[in-house]
């Protein structure tokens, strides 16, 4: 097993892992538990045969919150994770590394 302040990358699985402090977890868990009292707003919306109209309004909001928290996490990612492997030297495989995750949110 492989660890930093950061990232933890398990060697049996190969997934990684990031230690968040309490005030940014607090904050994301924050943000997608209103984005899922959203999205089972839109369901209820939807099984009430609510109009078509202000169930897309929802939906916009929905991707609007969503797009917020993309948003905060890759601006957390940046500043902790990106800078931390620069630091330790690894500037091109981090720089590659956010270059192909800005691709995937586009």
């Amino acid at each position: 097993m492989k660890e930093n302040m950061q990232e933890t990358v398990t060697e049996e699985c190969g997934c990684r892992h990031k230690h968040r402090d309490p005030k940014e977890e607090k904050d994301l868990i924050n943000r997608l538990n209103r984005i899922e009292g959203q999205v089972r707003g839109i369901k209820a919306m939807v099984q009430d045969e609510r109009y078509c109209t202000d169930i897309l309004v929802q939906v916009s909001a929905v991707q609007s919150a969503l797009n917020g928290f993309c948003k905060t996490l890759l601006s957390n990612h940046i500043r902790t994770c990106v800078v931390d492997e620069i630091k330790k030297g690894n500037e091109e495989e981090a720089v590659a590394e956010l270059c192909e995750t800005i691709k995937k949110m586009m």
